[in-house]
Protein backbone atom coordinates (compact mmCIF):
# COMPACT_ATOMS: atom_id res chain seq x y z
CA UNK A 1 0.00 0.00 0.00
CA UNK A 2 3.02 2.57 0.74
CA UNK A 3 4.25 1.62 -2.26
CA UNK A 4 1.18 2.43 -4.64
CA UNK A 5 0.80 5.65 -2.38
CA UNK A 6 4.32 6.69 -3.92
CA UNK A 7 3.51 6.09 -7.14
CA UNK A 8 0.19 7.79 -7.06
CA UNK A 9 1.41 10.90 -5.11
CA UNK A 10 4.66 10.54 -7.99
CA UNK A 11 1.95 10.85 -11.08
CA UNK A 12 0.35 13.48 -9.34
CA UNK A 13 3.30 15.43 -9.24
CA UNK A 14 3.77 14.81 -13.38
CA UNK A 15 0.28 15.68 -13.98
CA UNK A 16 0.57 18.71 -12.13
CA UNK A 17 3.27 19.97 -14.22
CA UNK A 18 2.12 18.72 -17.30
CA UNK A 19 -1.13 20.97 -16.62
CA UNK A 20 1.29 24.30 -14.96
CA UNK A 21 2.92 23.46 -18.68
CA UNK A 22 -0.04 23.61 -20.82
CA UNK A 23 -1.29 26.05 -18.64
CA UNK A 24 1.74 28.31 -19.23
CA UNK A 25 1.54 27.47 -22.77
CA UNK A 26 -1.75 29.08 -23.46
CA UNK A 27 -1.38 31.93 -21.01
CA UNK A 28 1.78 32.97 -22.31
CA UNK A 29 0.50 33.87 -25.73
CA UNK A 30 -2.37 36.31 -24.46
CA UNK A 31 0.13 38.32 -21.84
CA UNK A 32 2.28 38.83 -25.15
CA UNK A 33 -0.76 39.97 -27.19
CA UNK A 34 -1.64 42.51 -24.43
CA UNK A 35 1.87 43.65 -23.63
CA UNK A 36 2.37 43.99 -27.76
CA UNK A 37 -0.94 46.15 -27.96
CA UNK A 38 0.54 48.35 -25.39
CA UNK A 39 3.78 48.82 -26.86
CA UNK A 40 5.00 51.48 -29.31
CA UNK A 41 5.50 50.40 -32.67
CA UNK A 42 9.41 51.63 -33.19
CA UNK A 43 10.27 49.32 -30.22
CA UNK A 44 8.51 46.05 -31.43
CA UNK A 45 9.97 46.84 -34.81
CA UNK A 46 13.62 46.68 -32.97
CA UNK A 47 13.07 44.10 -30.23
CA UNK A 48 10.31 42.28 -30.83
CA UNK A 49 7.69 41.54 -28.53
CA UNK A 50 7.84 41.17 -24.64
CA UNK A 51 5.97 39.63 -21.62
CA UNK A 52 5.66 43.47 -19.73
CA UNK A 53 5.60 46.48 -22.34
CA UNK A 54 8.46 48.79 -22.42
CA UNK A 55 7.21 51.85 -24.14
CA UNK A 56 4.32 51.84 -22.81
CA UNK A 57 1.72 53.85 -25.10
CA UNK A 58 -2.11 53.63 -25.85
CA UNK A 59 -1.84 54.67 -29.67
CA UNK A 60 -3.27 51.30 -31.35
CA UNK A 61 -6.08 51.65 -29.53
CA UNK A 62 -6.54 55.22 -30.04
CA UNK A 63 -6.45 54.72 -33.89
CA UNK A 64 -8.78 51.47 -33.44
CA UNK A 65 -11.28 53.41 -31.72
CA UNK A 66 -10.84 56.45 -34.11
CA UNK A 67 -14.55 56.85 -34.53
CA UNK A 68 -16.15 55.28 -32.03
CA UNK A 69 -19.73 55.27 -32.87
CA UNK A 70 -18.03 53.50 -35.85
CA UNK A 71 -16.74 50.53 -33.60
CA UNK A 72 -20.06 50.01 -31.66
CA UNK A 73 -22.06 49.83 -34.69
CA UNK A 74 -20.20 47.24 -35.93
CA UNK A 75 -20.01 45.38 -32.36
CA UNK A 76 -23.81 45.58 -32.66
CA UNK A 77 -24.22 43.73 -35.89
CA UNK A 78 -21.54 41.19 -34.64
CA UNK A 79 -23.50 40.80 -31.18
CA UNK A 80 -26.91 40.99 -33.53
CA UNK A 81 -25.38 38.20 -35.88
CA UNK A 82 -24.11 35.95 -33.30
CA UNK A 83 -27.29 35.72 -30.99
CA UNK A 84 -29.33 35.57 -33.85
CA UNK A 85 -27.22 32.93 -35.80
CA UNK A 86 -26.39 30.78 -32.65
CA UNK A 87 -30.16 29.97 -31.64
CA UNK A 88 -30.91 29.15 -35.04
CA UNK A 89 -28.33 27.32 -35.38
CA UNK A 90 -28.04 25.19 -32.01
CA UNK A 91 -32.22 24.95 -32.85
CA UNK A 92 -31.46 23.17 -36.32
CA UNK A 93 -28.64 21.66 -35.33
CA UNK A 94 -30.24 19.88 -32.27
CA UNK A 95 -33.87 18.90 -34.43
CA UNK A 96 -31.20 17.51 -37.30
CA UNK A 97 -29.37 15.06 -34.68
CA UNK A 98 -32.71 14.23 -32.82
CA UNK A 99 -34.12 13.09 -36.54
CA UNK A 100 -30.79 11.03 -37.02
CA UNK A 101 -31.57 8.97 -33.74
CA UNK A 102 -34.37 8.29 -34.43
CA UNK A 103 -34.92 4.60 -35.40
CA UNK A 104 -38.50 4.98 -36.61
CA UNK A 105 -37.38 7.09 -39.26
CA UNK A 106 -36.88 4.97 -42.53
CA UNK A 107 -34.66 7.50 -44.59
CA UNK A 108 -32.39 8.38 -41.79
CA UNK A 109 -29.25 6.74 -43.12
CA UNK A 110 -29.70 8.23 -46.29
CA UNK A 111 -29.66 11.69 -44.73
CA UNK A 112 -27.02 10.93 -42.37
CA UNK A 113 -24.98 10.17 -45.86
CA UNK A 114 -26.01 12.60 -47.85
CA UNK A 115 -24.11 15.03 -44.71
CA UNK A 116 -21.02 13.39 -44.89
CA UNK A 117 -20.75 13.51 -48.13
CA UNK A 118 -20.89 17.43 -48.09
CA UNK A 119 -17.70 17.16 -45.79
CA UNK A 120 -15.86 15.35 -48.81
CA UNK A 121 -16.54 17.89 -52.45
CA UNK A 122 -18.16 21.51 -52.55
CA UNK A 123 -19.38 23.23 -55.40
CA UNK A 124 -16.31 25.60 -55.35
CA UNK A 125 -16.08 29.25 -54.81
CA UNK A 126 -17.13 30.51 -57.75
CA UNK A 127 -20.80 28.54 -57.90
CA UNK A 128 -21.47 29.33 -54.52
CA UNK A 129 -21.05 33.39 -54.93
CA UNK A 130 -23.09 33.80 -58.01
CA UNK A 131 -26.33 31.57 -55.83
CA UNK A 132 -25.83 33.54 -53.19
CA UNK A 133 -25.92 36.92 -55.32
CA UNK A 134 -27.82 36.83 -58.05
CA UNK A 135 -30.40 33.97 -57.47
CA UNK A 136 -30.75 34.01 -53.33
CA UNK A 137 -30.35 38.21 -53.61
CA UNK A 138 -27.98 38.05 -50.63
CA UNK A 139 -25.69 40.82 -51.71
CA UNK A 140 -25.47 43.76 -48.29
CA UNK A 141 -28.21 40.74 -46.38
CA UNK A 142 -27.72 39.90 -42.60
CA UNK A 143 -28.79 36.78 -44.39
CA UNK A 144 -25.68 36.42 -45.74
CA UNK A 145 -23.81 36.69 -42.64
CA UNK A 146 -26.15 33.97 -40.84
CA UNK A 147 -26.55 31.06 -43.46
CA UNK A 148 -23.84 30.09 -44.44
CA UNK A 149 -22.64 28.90 -41.41
CA UNK A 150 -25.88 27.83 -39.42
CA UNK A 151 -25.40 24.27 -40.11
CA UNK A 152 -22.21 22.15 -39.77
CA UNK A 153 -21.53 18.28 -39.96
CA UNK A 154 -19.18 18.22 -36.74
CA UNK A 155 -22.11 19.66 -34.65
CA UNK A 156 -24.73 17.47 -35.83
CA UNK A 157 -22.35 14.51 -35.15
CA UNK A 158 -21.56 15.78 -31.57
CA UNK A 159 -25.18 16.60 -30.73
CA UNK A 160 -25.95 13.12 -32.78
CA UNK A 161 -23.65 11.06 -30.21
CA UNK A 162 -25.15 12.61 -27.17
CA UNK A 163 -28.78 12.32 -28.06
CA UNK A 164 -28.00 8.88 -28.80
CA UNK A 165 -26.95 8.29 -24.99
CA UNK A 166 -30.47 9.43 -23.56
CA UNK A 167 -32.51 6.02 -22.98
CA UNK A 168 -35.46 5.30 -25.86
CA UNK A 169 -37.80 4.62 -22.91
CA UNK A 170 -38.24 8.03 -22.09
CA UNK A 171 -39.36 8.66 -25.69
CA UNK A 172 -41.84 5.40 -25.38
CA UNK A 173 -43.13 6.44 -22.10
CA UNK A 174 -43.65 10.22 -23.18
CA UNK A 175 -45.33 8.39 -26.43
CA UNK A 176 -47.76 6.23 -24.10
CA UNK A 177 -48.91 9.68 -22.41
CA UNK A 178 -50.25 11.22 -25.65
CA UNK A 179 -46.66 13.24 -26.31
CA UNK A 180 -46.09 14.52 -29.85
CA UNK A 181 -43.10 14.26 -31.42
CA UNK A 182 -42.21 17.89 -31.22
CA UNK A 183 -43.62 17.97 -27.69
CA UNK A 184 -41.12 14.86 -26.85
CA UNK A 185 -37.85 16.96 -28.46
CA UNK A 186 -38.79 20.20 -26.57
CA UNK A 187 -39.99 19.34 -22.99
CA UNK A 188 -37.54 15.86 -22.75
CA UNK A 189 -34.85 15.62 -25.27
CA UNK A 190 -33.45 19.44 -25.05
CA UNK A 191 -33.51 19.69 -21.34
CA UNK A 192 -31.75 16.32 -21.49
CA UNK A 193 -29.11 17.65 -23.44
CA UNK A 194 -28.04 20.62 -22.22
CA UNK A 195 -24.16 19.95 -21.89
CA UNK A 196 -24.37 19.45 -25.74
CA UNK A 197 -26.33 22.33 -26.60
CA UNK A 198 -23.46 23.87 -24.26
CA UNK A 199 -20.84 22.45 -26.11
CA UNK A 200 -22.11 23.11 -30.14
CA UNK A 201 -23.51 26.58 -29.02
CA UNK A 202 -20.06 27.62 -27.86
CA UNK A 203 -18.89 25.96 -31.22
CA UNK A 204 -21.60 28.02 -33.24
CA UNK A 205 -21.10 31.26 -31.41
CA UNK A 206 -17.44 31.50 -31.89
CA UNK A 207 -17.64 31.09 -35.60
CA UNK A 208 -20.13 33.74 -35.99
CA UNK A 209 -18.15 35.94 -33.91
CA UNK A 210 -15.05 35.08 -35.67
CA UNK A 211 -16.15 35.39 -39.30
CA UNK A 212 -15.48 37.83 -41.59
CA UNK A 213 -14.92 36.18 -44.64
CA UNK A 214 -18.84 36.52 -45.32
CA UNK A 215 -18.43 40.06 -44.82
CA UNK A 216 -15.84 40.82 -47.13
CA UNK A 217 -17.43 38.61 -50.02
CA UNK A 218 -21.54 39.71 -49.53
CA UNK A 219 -21.16 43.46 -47.75
CA UNK A 220 -20.35 46.46 -49.41
CA UNK A 221 -22.57 48.84 -47.09
CA UNK A 222 -19.96 49.73 -44.39
CA UNK A 223 -22.90 50.21 -42.11
CA UNK A 224 -23.44 46.69 -42.01
CA UNK A 225 -19.48 45.60 -41.93
CA UNK A 226 -18.83 42.76 -39.04
CA UNK A 227 -16.48 43.57 -36.61
CA UNK A 228 -14.09 41.54 -37.39
CA UNK A 229 -14.18 42.42 -41.27
CA UNK A 230 -14.18 46.16 -40.06
CA UNK A 231 -10.89 45.69 -37.83
CA UNK A 232 -9.06 43.66 -41.22
CA UNK A 233 -9.98 47.05 -43.39
CA UNK A 234 -8.30 49.08 -41.13
CA UNK A 235 -5.23 46.90 -40.36
CA UNK A 236 -5.07 46.71 -44.77
CA UNK A 237 -5.01 50.30 -44.55
CA UNK A 238 -2.75 50.84 -42.27
CA UNK A 239 -0.40 48.45 -44.01
CA UNK A 240 -1.22 49.71 -47.67
CA UNK A 241 -0.65 52.93 -46.02
CA UNK A 242 3.24 52.11 -45.13
CA UNK A 243 3.84 50.03 -48.15
CA UNK A 244 2.53 53.70 -50.25
CA UNK A 245 5.45 55.63 -47.88
CA UNK A 246 7.97 52.71 -48.37
CA UNK A 247 7.41 52.92 -52.22
CA UNK A 248 7.51 56.98 -52.80
CA UNK A 249 10.32 57.40 -50.37
CA UNK A 250 8.36 58.76 -47.45
CA UNK A 251 9.56 59.26 -43.79
CA UNK A 252 11.16 56.33 -41.84
CA UNK A 253 10.00 58.03 -38.62
CA UNK A 254 6.39 58.20 -39.95
CA UNK A 255 6.23 54.60 -41.17
CA UNK A 256 7.74 53.65 -37.90
CA UNK A 257 5.10 55.35 -35.47
CA UNK A 258 2.29 54.19 -37.26
CA UNK A 259 1.17 51.35 -34.83
CA UNK A 260 0.99 48.65 -37.86
CA UNK A 261 2.19 45.07 -35.09
CA UNK A 262 0.66 47.20 -31.90
CA UNK A 263 -2.51 47.52 -33.95
CA UNK A 264 -2.87 44.08 -34.46
CA UNK A 265 -2.48 43.31 -31.04
CA UNK A 266 -4.76 45.78 -30.08
CA UNK A 267 -7.29 44.32 -32.33
CA UNK A 268 -7.06 41.07 -31.22
CA UNK A 269 -7.39 41.92 -27.58
CA UNK A 270 -10.65 43.70 -28.77
CA UNK A 271 -12.39 41.30 -30.74
CA UNK A 272 -11.38 38.26 -28.24
CA UNK A 273 -12.33 39.97 -24.77
CA UNK A 274 -15.96 40.00 -24.92
CA UNK A 275 -16.38 36.25 -26.46
CA UNK A 276 -14.51 35.51 -23.77
CA UNK A 277 -16.65 36.47 -20.86
CA UNK A 278 -19.15 33.72 -22.59
CA UNK A 279 -17.07 30.36 -21.30
CA UNK A 280 -17.44 30.91 -17.72
CA UNK A 281 -21.09 30.51 -18.02
CA UNK A 282 -21.19 27.23 -20.01
CA UNK A 283 -17.83 25.52 -18.44
CA UNK A 284 -20.15 23.42 -16.84
CA UNK A 285 -21.60 21.95 -19.45
CA UNK A 286 -18.80 22.13 -21.81
CA UNK A 287 -16.86 19.00 -21.48
CA UNK A 288 -19.62 16.86 -19.77
CA UNK A 289 -20.85 17.81 -23.23
CA UNK A 290 -17.88 16.61 -25.30
CA UNK A 291 -16.81 13.63 -22.99
CA UNK A 292 -20.30 12.03 -22.93
CA UNK A 293 -20.83 12.12 -26.67
CA UNK A 294 -16.93 11.14 -27.94
CA UNK A 295 -17.87 8.14 -25.52
CA UNK A 296 -20.75 7.18 -26.84
CA UNK A 297 -20.02 7.63 -30.28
Amino acid sequence: MKKLSKDRAAFNIIAYLVIIIMTLFCIIPLIIVISGSFTSESYILKHGFSLIPKEFTTSAYALAFKEPMVVLKAYGVTIFITIVGTFVGLLVTAMTAYVLTRKDFEWRNKFSFYFYFTTLFTGGLVPWYILMVRYLGMKDNYLALILPLLLSVFNILIMKSYMSSIPDAISESAKIDGAGDFTIFIKLILPLSKPALATVGLFIALRYWNDWYNAMLFIQNDKMYSLQYFLYKIVNNIDAYKNILATSGGSVNVKMDLPSESLKMALTVIVTGPIIFLYPFVQKYFVQGLTIGAVKG
